[in-house]
């Protein structure tokens, strides 16, 4: 997300302001019978990992049970009622692997926490299956893959229920500089289940609200920079954006070799971490986790409520202070986490990534291109690179770019390969700088973390002028070093949730996912979305 917004700065102020709406307008009885649907006591609503297990356990509950609740209300509240359009595509096979995996919980096999649950996927990542995978762009709307990518095999072992594709901002917000995040060409505009005509953000946007809106236990994410930990700040979830290297990234429609992650999404830290040990693991198709030691680390043991104690934490509490309510809620959650014992060290990071978030940008271009041409080359489709990607746009432009352009494919486009001068120079300080201004800090002070308010509150959907998510984001830092970054539901501002971030060094996931969960026992910020059709800021 911020790889093409946060370079245009605009005021946070500005995000409080309606703007154009992509909503259609809705009678009174249309919106009335939405609330009514969404209004409907549901079975699974916030329900948990643990939960599901002790019910399947006890008999009160069959995978199959399970799986056709979520497919039941993915038809009530995504594909009609508030119609979200946050899941791009339904399993067919769902119900006969759950059907699978009961029969084999009756005989006595268990393969662990994941079994039976359903879980979705964001549809940048493959599946052999009968789901094509498209990154929301019609140039792949056909395009099936062979093979399960290396962590939907892992989650198909670990019993998981793949339940469905998630709807995302298109190649994953990589086309323009003027996108609307959750929107693409093959699944429309995702909303925002607090106030539906507020942006979910990306581009993980279908898999964060779909686990905030309760259409499934868990889902996974993919971030270059900002794309789980955005759009699960925004919509009131946990979201893990993991070390590089930690996860395989081998079957995933590719940005940045050097950035790209996959991270588990839920609505509470101890189910982003069940998943996220499910994810780890070492791949010999992808050079990045060989130096991964973290397969099999039990995040579970992490959490518990006093692990702030005694930790040494690094704010900046500068980044809040142009918006008043934003900073307050920064402030009151600092104080929290004194209240638990922590301590608390000012810090000043932010301002020495100057410069770095706008050649990062650049780097990407280049890494993209390579990616893309190398995954386009290998699928069967007529879209065989990045050049008749950007042909069978502009051939299709009504449908496939009615709002926004592609400029960054252009421009990407227009860039040499990796052995290039600019790529060669720049590629490596940028990478080195990051994680040595991260790792300084940690270490002058005796750092455990870093934290600060992951991003403001959701902006309007607008797409006239594209996002608008002001000046406050703290993903950047972790995002260029290829360090793991957690953000937890941190409260309100102006009725939209606000996430709180936690960053640390290489394979620190451990003590981050520790710290959030004690803050989040502590606040117990989560609530769900009731689905309200507009923001009244009046």
């Amino acid at each position: 997300m911020k790889r093409r917004n946060f370079l245009k700065k605009s005021s946070l102020a500005g995000i409080a302001a309606s703007t154009f709406s992509l909503l259609p307008v809705l009678s009174e009885a249309e919106q009335s019978s939405g609330k009514e649907k969404t209004a409907e006591l549901f079975e699974l609503s916030e329900i948990s990992i643990t939960e599901l297990q002790k019910k399947f356990q006890s008999g009160r509950l069959t995978s199959v049970a399970v799986t056709k609740m979520y497919l039941d209300r993915i038809s009530k509240i995504d594909h009609a009622g508030p119609h979200l359009k946050s899941v791009l595509k339904i399993n067919p096979d769902a119900l006969t692997i759950a059907a699978s995996l009961d029969a084999e919980r009756k005989s006595g096999k268990v393969r662990g926490p994941l079994h039976g649950i359903p879980v979705l996927l964001k549809d940048n990542i493959e599946t052999g299956d009968q789901m094509p995978t498209t990154a929301g762009s019609l140039a792949l709307a056909e395009n099936r893959a062979a093979h399960d990518a290396f962590i939907v095999d892992k989650l198909r072992k670990a019993g998981a229920v793949i339940l469905g594709k998630t709807n995302l901002s298109e190649w994953a917000n990589f086309r323009s500089t003027k996108s609307t995040s959750g929107w693409s060409s093959v699944g429309g505009q995702t909303l925002n289940p607090y106030y539906l005509d507020r942006n979910p953000l990306g581009s993980s946007s279908g898999s964060a609200v779909a686990v905030s809106a309760n259409l499934c236990a868990v889902a996974v994410g993919t971030e270059t920079d900002g794309s789980i930990v955005a759009p699960a700040g925004v919509n009131g979830i946990v979201g893990i954006k993991p070390t590089v290297g930690l996860i395989s990234r081998s079957g995933i429609i590719p940005i940045s070799n050097a950035q790209d992650s996959a991270g588990p999404m839920g609505r509470t830290v101890r189910d982003a971490a069940i998943l996220l040990g499910i994810l780890a693991g070492q791949d010999a198709s992808d050079h990045a986790t060989s130096g991964n030691s973290n397969v099999n680390v039990n995040y579970e043991s992490f959490l518990r409520p006093d692990y702030l104690k005694g930790k040494r934490i690094g704010v900046e509490r500068s980044l809040t202070i142009k918006n008043d309510p934003l900073h307050a809620l920064f402030l009151s959650a600092i104080r929290k986490m004194e209240d638990a014992g922590a301590i608390i060290v000012d810090v000043e990071l932010m301002e020495q990534f100057n410069g770095l978030d706008a050649k990062e940008f650049e780097m990407m271009k280049y890494e993209f291109k390579d990616g893309i041409n190398r995954y386009l080359a290998s699928t069967n489709g007529s879209v065989r690179n990045l050049a008749s990607l950007i042909e069978f746009n502009n051939h299709h432009a009504d449908k496939v770019m009615p709002y926004f352009k592609q400029e960054i494919f252009e421009s990407a486009e227009q860039k040499g390969d990796l052995n290039s001068k600019e790529y060669l120079d720049d590629s490596v300080f940028i990478l080195r700088k990051a994680q040595e201004i991260i790792r300084t800090t940690l270490q002058s002070k005796q750092l455990d973390a870093l934290s600060g308010i992951t991003l403001g509150p959701a902006c309007s959907i607008d797409l006239i002028y594209g996002d608008k998510t002001g000046d406050i984001y703290f993903g950047t830092p972790s995002a260029i070093a290829g360090f793991p970054h957690i953000t937890v539901p941190c409260g309100r501002v102006y009725d939209l949730p606000v996430g709180l971030s936690f960053c640390g060094d290489a394979y620190s996931e451990s003590g981050l996912i520790g710290m959030a969960y004690a803050f989040e026992q502590l606040t117990m910020h989560r609530k769900p979305p009731e689905f309200q059709p507009h923001l009244n800021l009046g």
